[in-house]
């Protein structure tokens, strides 16, 4: 309903909305800041958390996950950034917004970082065992591993309000951007869809509703763990791949350079052009492959998943 109600009129209600929904997390994250440096034990956490794994950058999975994990933070290959781009002025300098852009999502994922290892150190000096034994990936994080060193801190149910509050607005600003790249992309495509928006935008958050609850069955983490996997690793690589060698190849890097050219008033330079022709299709496509070739069937802890599910990803994918 939160979305419905901040979606179905377009960016004039979204754009109201995401002003809270935006600035509330980094507000939050400077409080968790403050508090996770303050706990004993906080420096262990920080320490696991800068001291790099060098053994880690042989395994496919990391690179894979490493790529996933930009194309999640910054948006691009969803058609999010696009959607919200469609509604800028012509002369719009989006140059200096990608870069603004890419420089904030940089700072505030390593500020993350500390505020939860620091926490991860509180809970592993608290437990008297290593960093290893409390962190785990995925939303288990996030649900489980987190919530519970909040619980053991003095004011427990501030800090656990204002973390889910915070967990609330992210999810809601992903979920605004998800569905406004779907409604733009076919409101400009057809037309009956951008007269009927209100009908459209409570249909595909119905839509997602249902395949929502299959998140809450007793399965549903391993469900989501599915959907996490193979929706958005494999298949935004390659769609995001082939998207690089269209507007390189085929529509021509120099074309592309003009129409930036005629919207900023200036092309942008070489270096930039070397990436979109070379680095970015050649990383995607070596990412890929060395994915592939160090693929494994999918697993969660000590289960793994049946042949039929990883088909199924496969097909989801």
């Amino acid at each position: 309903l939160i979305c419905y109600f901040s979606l179905w009129k377009g960016i004039s209600t979204s754009g109201k909305v995401v002003w809270f929904t935006a600035l509330f997390p980094y507000a939050v994250l400077l409080i968790l800041l403050i508090r996770g440096l303050t706990l004993p034990g906080s420096f262990l956490g920080i320490q696991y958390y800068l001291t790099p794994n060098f053994s880690a950058i042989y395994k496919a999975e990391v690179w894979v996950d490493a790529a996933t994990q930009v194309f999640f933070s910054l948006g691009p290959g969803f058609g999010v950034l696009l959607a919200y781009a469609s509604y800028n002025k012509y002369h719009n300098n989006v140059y200096k917004d990608a870069l603004l852009t890419s420089f904030i999502n940089s700072a505030t994922s390593f500020i993350a970082g500390f505020v939860i290892f620091s926490v991860l150190g509180y809970m592993a000096h608290t437990l008297g065992v290593r960093i290893e034994d409390v962190a785990t990936e995925g939303p288990g994080l996030v649900f489980v591993v987190y919530p519970a060193a909040i619980a053991t801190m003095p004011a427990s149910t501030f800090w656990a309000l204002i973390f889910f509050m915070m967990l609330l607005t992210l999810g809601l600003d992903s979920s605004f951007g998800g569905s406004e790249a779907i409604i733009t992309a076919l409101s400009d495509e057809f037309p009956k869809i951008k007269r009927n928006r209100e009908l459209f935008v409570a249909g595909l958050f119905s839509l997602y509703f249902v395949v929502g609850l299959a998140s809450c069955t007793q399965g549903g983490f391993y469900f989501f763990h599915l959907l996490d996997r193979y929706a958005a690793g494999y298949s935004i690589l390659v769609a995001v791949f082939f998207e690089a060698i269209a507007v390189s190849w085929i529509y021509g890097t120099n074309r592309f350079s003009e129409d930036i050219r005629d919207m900023i008033g200036f092309p942008p330079g070489m270096y930039w052009q070397v990436c979109w022709r070379f680095v970015a299709p050649i990383f995607l496509l070596f990412i890929t492959v060395y994915g592939l070739i160090g693929y494994e069937p999918l697993t969660y802890g000590d289960y793994v998943y049946p042949r039929w599910a990883n088909a199924l990803g496969w097909c989801i994918a």
